[in-house]
């Protein structure tokens, strides 16, 4: 009953902030409810595809509940009220030393939303996943995704600001922006309320222990659905756990794939130094043989030169003429003196 009584203080906060110029950024006016502590960052989740054509994407936010505090509302696809008409998503603004919740509307314009970057065209100012045209919705799938058997109004737009901002909150330490021109002109617009369906989805969150904070730790476990119905909220839940589990498992592969990839880098990497090692070792081999049969070669060349020195000596002296010998005369002997008289 306390969750259903904030819902209805909600919806007559849309109504009470409608004619306002500043009542999106002035705490108290056009506010259900006020928290002392600032919420959660925005949690990272993945858009699922557009099952009717004709949806509009309301980004996942923050509730508060008195008793139990922050709790997430999944962000959905939502049949709009009418034709032409944008959804311009609520944000907590701190001021005056507390933050107030300033709820979400339809209208033929976006109106100011804080400056929170939801994603999926919802970068802090404007709305640049998709627009109306001839009374259809055209997507824009640069930054949405839809189910291209289902929806063909599509087409691609990349001029858009990036913003990787996941504060949840204006003012105090949270995003520093203020309504332009254009978003002072859409607070005076006709608004519409959130319709039956995005209010009960997020009373089924709030009812949901596990979507809470405090919980969670800001990760809550139903972070988007296909449909705003609080009636799937289950199956949306088995859903995410179902892809979380998926995604697990793709990361597991990933990841041995990596490590296999690195492995194999690895050890094609040992076998070129293995291989370019041989390859060294070979080269120094085939050189020390070089040099040892280049000394070699000098060493028999340095011998040959020896033994040719050594033998010219001995031919010169072979080549010298050889002297007769001589022969010798037998000497006369002096005849006696008596015979020489």
């Amino acid at each position: 009953m306390k969750n259903i009584i904030k819902s209805i203080l909600l919806i007559a906060g849309v109504a009470i902030a409608a004619p306002a110029t500043y009542a999106q950024v002035s705490v108290g006016v056009g506010i259900g409810i006020s928290a002392n502590i600032a919420p959660p960052a925005i949690p990272v989740y993945e858009q699922p595809e557009c099952p009717v054509d004709g949806y509009i994407w309301t980004p996942g936010y923050w509730a508060y509940d008195n008793a139990d505090g922050y709790y997430w509302v999944p962000g959905a696809w939502v049949a709009p009220p009418e034709t032409n008409v944008l959804w311009t998503p609520p944000y907590w603004g701190f001021v005056g030393g507390v933050y107030g919740f300033h709820v979400g509307y339809w209208g033929p314009h976006i109106g100011f939303y804080g400056g929170i970057n939801y994603g999926f065209g919802y970068g802090g100012s404007g709305y640049y996943g998709g627009g109306w045209s001839g009374g259809h919705f055209r997507y824009n799938t640069a930054v949405t995704r839809v189910n291209v058997n289902v929806v063909h109004n599509t087409y691609i737009n990349n001029t858009y600001v990036n913003n990787s901002s996941r504060v949840s909150y204006n003012g105090g330490n949270g995003v520093n922006a203020r309504p332009t021109s254009a978003e002072q002109m859409a607070a005076r617009d006709h608004h519409i309320q959130p319709t039956s369906n995005q209010t009960a989805l997020q009373h089924t969150a709030s009812q949901n222990r596990s979507q809470f904070a405090k919980t969670n730790n800001g990760r809550p476990p139903v972070s988007s659905m296909q449909r705003a119905d609080s009636r799937n909220f289950a199956q949306a839940r088995t859903n995410t756990t179902s892809h979380a589990a998926a995604a697990n498992r793709t990361h597991n592969v990933a990841a041995t794939a990596n490590r296999q990839e690195k492995n194999q880098a690895a050890a094609a990497n040992r076998q070129e130094k293995n291989q370019a090692a041989t390859a060294q070792r070979q080269e120094k081999n085939q050189a020390a043989a070089a040099n040892r049969q280049q000394k070699n070669a000098a060493a028999s060349v340095q011998r040959q030169q020896q033994r040719t020195a050594n033998r010219a000596p001995q031919e010169q002296r072979a080549a010298r003429p050889q002297r007769a010998p001589q022969q010798r005369t037998p000497q006369q002997h002096a005849a006696p003196a008596e015979h020489r008289r």
